[in-house]
This record gives C-alpha cells, sequence and structure tokens, in this order.
C-alpha cells in the first residue's frame, strides 16, 4: 500500500516510557475467532517485535482455551489486546480479565461494550453534542417482519440518498456499502446482515476521510496528527485497508490548520464521552466546510504496518514500542 511520506517533528527520544516497563512480562493476545482473526495476528506480531525492541518481556497468545489456565498459573504483569471483532472489542474478553485480576491497556468492559455497538455510541456522542450524521438501527427480524420493500422507502424518505450501509457491530469494513440508488439498497442489507443481526443505516456525509488517534501517557488524552484516508474506489472497505494499493494515507491529514485543530478537539470529546482510557481511534468525516462528523470510535485499533494509529505515533515523531511501553506500565501501576 502507498503511504505519503511525512516530515516528522520531534524525534523519537520524545515518547515518555514507564520506568518499569523493562521489568514487565506482558502478554500480547491476538487471533481469536472473529472475521478479523487474520488481521489481529498481524497487529498482534507488530505489538509483540515493538515491545521486545522497546526492552520489554511479551509473550504472543491466542485467546483460545488455554488462555485460562495459563493466566490461573502464571499471571501476567499487564496485558494488551490486539483481538479486532467482537471477542476484543466488546467488553466480554476484559471483563473475564478483571474476574482474573490481570490488567490490561485499553478501556474498561462497559466503556469497550458502549463504544462496540456503534447505534449506542452514536447515540451518546449526539447526546454530548457531537456530531454525527443521521441514522437508523435495523435488526434483521424486524427487516422480515415489516417489510423489506416498506421498511426500504422510509428509511429513503428520512435519511435521503446516498446512505452507508454497515454493520451496527463490527470493524475492518466488513459488509459495508455506499448505497446511491434507491434500487440497490435491499442487496447492501442482505450483504451487511451476513456480518451482523442489525444494519446501521447512516447519512451519507462526503468530503475527507480521517482517523484520529488517542493516547494517554499520564498526562490527559492527547490527540495524535489526524491520518486522512484515500481509497481509491473512494470507499474504504476490507479490501481497501489490505489490498496494495488500493489506498494511500496522508499523515498528517491534508486540513487547514482550524480544521485540523477541530478534528483533534471531537476526537477527545468523544474518547472523553465514551469512558474510554489509554487509547482510541476516532474515525470522521470532514465536509466541504471543515466541520468533522464522527463514524465510530475503535477501542482496539489495528496495529499493522500500514495501521492508522501507527502511522499516527510516527508521524508524532514517537516510537511505538516505547509508547506501547508506557501504556503498559500505566496499565500494571493501575492494577496495583
Amino acid at each position: 500500500m502507498a503511504v505519503t511520506p511525512v516530515d516528522h517533528p520531534g524525534s523519537t527520544s520524545d515518547t515518555p516510557s514507564g520506568p518499569a516497563a523493562g521489568d514487565l512480562r506482558v502478554l500480547v493476545l491476538a487471533g481469536g475467532l472473529s472475521y478479523e482473526r487474520d488481521v489481529s495476528l498481524k497487529s498482534g506480531r507488530r505489538v509483540l517485535d515493538a515491545l521486545r525492541a522497546a526492552g520489554v518481556d511479551a509473550e504472543l497468545r491466542d485467546a483460545d482455551v488455554a488462555l485460562l489456565p495459563a493466566l490461573s498459573a502464571d499471571a501476567p504483569d499487564a496485558v494488551v489486546i490486539a483481538l479486532h471483532g467482537a471477542t476484543g472489542e466488546d467488553g466480554s474478553l476484559r471483563g473475564v480479565l478483571d474476574l482474573c485480576g490481570v490488567p490490561y491497556v485499553g478501556c474498561d468492559a462497559r466503556s469497550a461494550r458502549l463504544a462496540w455497538d456503534k447505534p449506542s455510541a452514536k447515540t451518546v456522542l449526539r447526546e454530548a453534542g457531537i456530531p454525527t450524521p443521521d441514522w437508523v438501527a435495523l435488526p434483521h427480524d424486524r427487516f422480515s417482519e415489516l417489510g423489506a420493500v416498506a421498511v426500504l422507502e422510509r428509511i429513503v424518505d428520512r435519511l435521503g440518498l446516498p446512505v452507508m450501509v454497515k454493520p451496527a457491530q463490527g470493524g475492518s469494513g466488513l459488509g459495508a456499502a455506499v448505497v446511491r440508488d434507491a434500487a440497490a439498497l435491499p442487496a447492501a442489507m442482505v450483504g451487511c446482515f451476513a456480518y451482523d443481526s442489525t444494519a446501521l443505516v447512516e447519512r451519507y456525509v462526503p468530503g475527507m476521510d480521517v482517523a484520529v488517534s488517542v493516547v494517554d501517557l499520564g498526562e490527559g488524552p492527547r490527540a495524535l496528527p489526524a491520518v486522512e484516508i484515500v481509497p481509491r474506489n473512494g470507499l474504504y472497505d476490507y479490501a481497501a485497508r489490505y489490498t496494495a494499493g488500493r489506498t494511500t494515507w496522508h499523515t498528517p491529514a491534508r486540513l487547514e490548520p482550524e480544521a485540523a485543530d477541530r478534528v483533534a478537539e471531537v476526537a477527545l470529546a468523544a474518547h472523553d464521552a465514551l469512558g474510554l482510557r489509554d487509547l482510541s481511534r476516532v474515525d470522521m468525516i470532514v465536509d466541504d466546510a471543515g466541520q468533522p462528523h464522527v463514524l465510530e470510535v475503535n477501542v482496539s485499533p489495528g496495529m499493522t504496518e500500514t495501521s492508522l494509529l501507527p502511522l499516527a505515533v510516527q508521524a508524532a515523531g514517537l516510537d511505538f514500542g516505547r509508547l506501547l511501553g508506557s501504556l503498559v506500565a500505566r496499565a500494571a501501576v493501575r492494577s496495583a
């Protein structure tokens, strides 16, 4: 994949690192059974390599039946969750780690559940005054019971066209489609229901697709430089994310200074409204007037070579491994 070169401010030595990070034993969880397993394994290996390069004793493990016995026999000082999809993002694994008394990087189970369900998260964002496109959440059962044609007609009446159709719970652009013609809406809904029992139909906002990563290294949440996403086919779907040559990224995003400040403020507000901690990634559209609209918030961002959070870390002049070491040290101290 092509990545736009970046002039990096500062140096990698600017990254804070918890002094105890090198003394900790860290478990990186990756894999799982979701549709995003392969991406998760790549994220996990990248996290593992970065932590080891920073001098942290780290091990990679799948989230399978052997995990809980291993935690009981020899619990790590902290866990980094590199699982994508439901296992890593719906709060269930975090709840189990809480039961085991094992600290982890990232938000708690409650906040993860909230962010994972896009309609619920959008409701919280809207109540907090954070702009997010208008939407309708439609379970498959209601779609069938009430009559697909009648329901889709009302959706178009309410939201207009084009619309974005995507799973209410899910990531990596799986099951997502932009619908510009009402005749294409039924097929998009069927494709969406293949990945989740509830579809989120959202008003499509044209503009610049950006992602803002938020990290907290001990001095409060900080927004990293926005990453601009330019997919060749106009939609940042699974193929655009993980197929070479399908997407170009610009870090920092090509925004006017005022718009760049605004997206950073909105990202921090979304992170706070959902009760997140340590790290998150806020996905937005910036319209032609420079107004950001939050699409979703990810509590377990991708960590591969071309994932958006590592690109933002690089653009900020920070060292990825030392940043992870700081987050691990904070998690361990928080548990103690």
